[in-house]
């Protein structure tokens, strides 16, 4: 699908974005050298800036002050670039954006440490915003976030994984900082509770959608497009929806080999073929779609009742929903 609805938004928001990109670059700056030359090959290796953009967008959205928006935009990004660096440690990444990971070029101690770096800039401009709300709101999301990420490790490999605990998971290491990025936006506008919880609970149905089907992508994507080695979920025993969906209609023969394969870590060459066979015949991969639109369906029905300060801004939100469930990386 065409990634229209991130050029509308960018084109938009393109002088904010540009001051969220300034102050990232200002932040991310140290005495010791290796903390901007690592967080510089992540955080210039050409990602989307989603999140920040979201909160970016629901400011407008909202009639807040734009200024605010820049200081917390950047937090937002320092917090995901942060999980990022951590995340390819624990995963044993080997590429992301269609590069080699950070923690393959500088190693695994300098990932971890720069990683918390990020993390305490986060806080620096949390705190700079000076409101207790915003820092309440951005921190219990790193907090769930860090929460998510040990979830998803006790259930690695974990046959009795259901989709509630898949869901749970990707709230959480997920979905909680698309929430946060927006619900910051109508608190800096000075709205009320209900436009809140409103674009709180748009930013999580939509982190929810995004992530199932970045779940799919990593069974149906090519390489040289996702920009990460294909089946990587597979490889680490991730019991992701594809798995899951065809996990309850599996076989016995089926069931032996997702044990064999993720819970008994024994893997053979060949066996991601396999994977892809049983999850095309089960439809696995566009069930996983349409669970994922299910959720969109619930972000593009608040969005569709949010404020018209900024009509193009807000259609290109809901729009935004679709493009994070079609596309192809």
């Amino acid at each position: 699908m065409s990634n229209a609805p991130i050029k509308t938004l960018s084109e938009a928001l393109n002088v904010d974005m540009d001051a969220v990109n300034d102050c990232i670059r200002a932040r991310m700056q140290s005495d010791v050298p290796l903390i901007p030359k690592l967080a510089d090959y992540l955080i210039s290796s050409g990602g989307k800036r989603i999140r920040p953009l979201m909160t970016l967008a629901c400011t407008a959205i909202y009639g807040g002050e734009m200024k605010r928006a820049h200081t917390l935009a950047a937090a937002v990004e320092f917090i995901h670039s942060a999980t990022l660096l951590h995340d390819d440690v624990v995963d044993e990444s080997l590429e992301r954006r269609g590069k080699k990971t950070a923690n393959l070029v500088f190693g695994n101690q300098a990932s971890v440490l720069v990683g918390d770096f990020l993390f305490s800039r986060a806080f620096q401009l949390m705190t700079e915003d000076d409101s207790m709300q915003v820092l309440r709101i951005l921190s219990h999301a790193s907090a769930i976030i860090a929460e998510g990420e040990v979830l998803q490790l006790t259930h690695k490999g974990d046959m009795a994984t259901n989709m509630d605990h898949y869901i749970a998971i990707i709230k959480a290491k997920t979905a909680a900082l698309f929430a946060a990025a927006c619900e910051v936006s109508p608190v800096i506008a000075g709205a009320d509770d209900k436009a809140v919880q409103a674009m709180h609970d748009y930013g999580m149905y939509l982190g929810i959608a995004f992530q199932i089907a970045d779940d799919a992508l990593d069974y149906s994507a090519d390489q040289a497009t996702l920009g990460k080695t294909v089946g990587d979920d597979f490889r680490e025993g991730k019991l992701t929806a594809p798995i899951l969906i065809a996990l309850k209609d599996a076989d016995a023969q089926e069931q032996a080999f997702w044990k064999r394969t993720l819970s008994m870590d024994d893997q053979k060459d060949g066996d991601l073929d396999t994977a892809l066979e049983i999850l095309k015949r089960h439809s696995a991969l566009e069930r996983s779609l349409d669970l994922a639109r299910e959720y969109g369906q619930k972000a593009k029905d608040l969005m569709a009742d949010a404020p018209d300060h900024a009509p193009g801004i807000k259609a290109a939100m809901i729009d935004l929903v679709d493009y994070s469930i079609e596309r192809d990386r």
